[in-house]
């Protein structure tokens, strides 16, 4: 962990294999310092290399309310739905991170090994979407964290969810990191020809070593790729996030990945500049100096350079794409390339709402405790 006078740490822990955070910090709601020591007793699960194992846990949660509201000017959406809290894939940059300190747990280690699954999901959505005053808006799903992330395979949350969306031809697009998407093209693609549905695939880089330290559990870059293809052979519209752009690490990819992307079949591309929030900054910084030590400092003082001399800053005019000199460049480079590969050229569409049929009235599980009088 870095100490209050140093940036980066001297001898950062050794990357556990398969994992993108090298730390387990402490959560900034957290009164009490905790530090892990080795006394003997501990004996922890080890791969064929002799290397410590962190096995994923999931937890079963049956949440409350589903859909998440924003009013955020630099988002396009303002409806989101997440089947599931932390997430597997361990995406070091993730700036859901800071949220599992609600839990009480980790942003580094916790977050990725301890997932939270909200079993009901698709009973409260269909819940929701039954209310006599509900108005559709388009709903942006597992935006904060993959709703395709490996406990989908199991549990299909994200594939319930979907269904009831389905049946009631509410619109929604979805973005993701994992070729898991796949599975639901059956519902995918008739939504889709209605106008219904869009995807879009997070690609941050070509280079599959760089990616298996920082998207370890997501699918490769190159298979991402062939789930662009895939979707867009089904009919399904489907774009490119190249989210985040960290200097020195993604950036030099750029061209390459939108190149790559559009020779697969994506029209529409877009890119968000990295993001360090709270917790996310430190995890970062422990990341770089584990995999990219000799970088360490130029990524940040480009960082910096993007964000006002700070580590980040959470401005809705200049959040996503940064400030200044290098962030114009960014824009700039972002700009010529879509413009010369034909994205972004079509209209992105506007998801038509005119279907939606309000499900029955859904009968929820009995509540504990007094009964309802009538």
């Amino acid at each position: 962990m870095p100490t209050p006078d140093r940036e980066f740490p001297v001898a950062p822990p050794a990357p556990l294999k398969g994992r993108g955070a090298v730390t387990n910090m402490q959560g900034r709601y957290e009164k009490d310092a905790r530090e892990s020591v080795d006394d003997g007793w501990t004996h922890e699960t080890a791969d064929d290399d002799g290397a410590p194992v962190l096995r994923t846990q999931v937890f079963e949660e049956r949440a409350k309310s589903i859909l998440t509201r924003n009013n955020s000017p630099d988002i396009p959406f303002t409806v989101s739905l997440n089947p599931y809290r932390g997430c597997e894939h361990g995406c070091i940059y993730c700036f859901a991170r800071p949220t599992h300190s609600y839990l009480g747990l980790s942003p580094g280690l916790d977050f990725e090994s301890r997932i939270y699954a909200k079993i009901n999901a698709g009973e409260l959505l269909e819940r929701e979407l039954a209310k006599p005053n509900y108005q559709p808006d388009p709903i942006a799903l597992g935006v904060n964290t993959d709703a395709y992330q490996p406990v989908e395979r199991d549990l299909k949350l994200t594939r319930r969810v979907i269904e009831v969306l389905h049946d009631c031809g509410h619109p929604f697009a979805a973005i993701t990191k994992s070729s898991l998407i796949e599975r639901d093209i059956d519902l995918l693609a008739p939504m889709a020809e209605r106008g219904q549905f869009m995807a879009a695939i997070t690609v941050t880089t070509l280079d599959a070593d760089i990616a298996r330290t920082l998207e370890p559990r997501a699918a490769t870059p190159s298979r991402r790729l062939r789930t662009i293809r895939t979707l867009a052979e089904a009919g399904i519209p489907v774009g490119v996030s190249i989210a985040p752009v960290i200097p020195f690490v993604t950036e030099p990819d750029l061209e390459r990945v939108l190149e790559a992307c559009a020779e697969a079949g994506a029209t529409t591309a877009s890119y968000i500049v990295l993001r360090l929030p709270w917790e996310v900054a430190p995890l970062f910084k422990d990341w770089l100096t584990a995999h990219f030590a000799g970088r360490a400092d130029r990524v940040m003082s480009r960082v910096r350079d993007m964000r006002g001399g700070k580590d980040y800053d959470s401005d809705f005019a200049t959040r996503m794409k940064g400030e200044g000199l290098w962030a114009d460049m960014l824009k700039q480079r972002f700009h010529q390339a879509t413009k010369r590969l034909g994205l972004n050229q079509r209209n992105r569409g506007i998801l038509d709402m005119s279907d939606f049929k309000r499900p029955a009235i859904v009968k929820m599980p009995p509540k504990t405790g007094q009964l309802d009088l009538f």
